[in-house]
Formats: C-alpha cells, sequence, structure tokens
C-alpha cells in the first residue's frame, strides 16, 4: 500500500491525537486551516469539537465550501462526533449553523448532543465490520455529547451500532463515527481510513 497524505482539521477538538493515530496507522500527516492546506490530500479527518465554533472558524476562508470541492474530486473524509455532524445532509436542531456552511455529503439525518451532556460521556465495546486485520474484540469506542443519527439514505452502510442505533457508517469515500476513536490505543478504524484514502492513491 502507498502512503497515502491525510490532513485534520485543525480548527479545535483532538487534532494532535488524531494525527498520532493516522502516523501509528501508516499515513503522513499535515493540519489544515486554509483552503490552500487540502492541496495534495488522499483523506481529510473532521475531528469532534463544536461543530458550531468550526463552522464559524471556517466561514472567512470558505473553508467548507473547500473540503466538499475536494471530496468531489475524490479526497476521503473521516467525520468524528462534531466532524460527523458538519458532513451530515441533515440535522434536525441545526438552529445554532443557520448562515453557516457545512460540508454535507453524507446521506444521514443526525440529532446534537443526542446521547447526552458531557457528564453522560461513557465507553462502551463495539464490533466494527469491515476494519482490517484478524483482531476480532471489541472496540473501546468513547462518546462524549455525541451526536445520534436518526435515520439513514440506501447508499449508507452501517458498520457499528450501540443499543440498535448506528453508531459508525460509511459511504462511499465517506466514513463517519459518533464516538470519538483517538482517543485509545486502538487504532483498528484509522488503519480503516489510511486504506480508504490510499485506494485514491493508487487509482
Amino acid at each position: 500500500m502507498n502512503t497515502p497524505h491525510i490532513g485534520v482539521l485543525a480548527l479545535q477538538g483532538a487534532v494532535a491525537e488524531h494525527a498520532r493515530a493516522l502516523r501509528a496507522a501508516g499515513a503522513e500527516v499535515s493540519t489544515v486551516r486554509r483552503p490552500v492546506e487540502l492541496e495534495g490530500l488522499d483523506g481529510l479527518i473532521v475531528p469532534g469539537g463544536e461543530s458550531t465554533t468550526m463552522a464559524r472558524l471556517a466561514a472567512p476562508v470558505r473553508l467548507m465550501e473547500s473540503i466538499r470541492e475536494r471530496h468531489a474530486e475524490g479526497m476521503a473524509m473521516f467525520g468524528t462526533c462534531a466532524g460527523m455532524i458538519l458532513m451530515a445532509d441533515q440535522i434536525l436542531d441545526a438552529e445554532a449553523l443557520t448562515g453557516f456552511e457545512r460540508i454535507g455529503g453524507l446521506d444521514v439525518v443526525v440529532r446534537r448532543n443526542g446521547y447526552g451532556s458531557q457528564l453522560e460521556s461513557f465507553v462502551g465495546p463495539l464490533q466494527v465490520s469491515g476494519i482490517p486485520g484478524e483482531d476480532v474484540t471489541p472496540l473501546q469506542a468513547v462518546f462524549i455529547r455525541a451526536p445520534v443519527i436518526e435515520s439513514f439514505g440506501p447508499e449508507v452502510e452501517v458498520i457499528a451500532s450501540w443499543q440498535e442505533r448506528p453508531v459508525a457508517v460509511r459511504q462511499g469515500r465517506i466514513l463517519a463515527a459518533s464516538f470519538h476513536p483517538e482517543l485509545t490505543p486502538d487504532h483498528r478504524l484509522h488503519r480503516h481510513f489510511v486504506e480508504l484514502s490510499a485506494q485514491r492513491t493508487v487509482s
């Protein structure tokens, strides 16, 4: 496998943790704050944090529009928690994001903070389908003010569920998770994204 170059949107959130996980999974990594820094990327992680804050910080340089354009050209995307909200085609409680561009492209309907407040954060074991390697032990998923996926379209594949609700999905070259895979030493989901991004490198 060629070494893909993957960016981490560095407006807010666990940027260093995602970068560390990507490097451990075999990717070349850089941070992204401006549209020009998207050039040459095979993939981009949009981390967790505050979706409203990220949308507001991205607006002056039209970063969300640039991400959408690069994805249309083939760049893979992985959204975690708030990152998934920014990629969702529909948000049920989107008042705080009104007037700001989002990325879109993921055919899901989400509800922000659907798993409760910060005080209700939890860790749960997940079986995730399609991740590389022969390790079949559950992935320990960290949920912090996590969004709920209320529904999804026919192109969306559910790869992990928690209490019968989808919490990790894949649609073409988009991967998204309600939880924070970067906060554990288990990098299998990041390896899966590195492989997804590398498919463009060799195509």
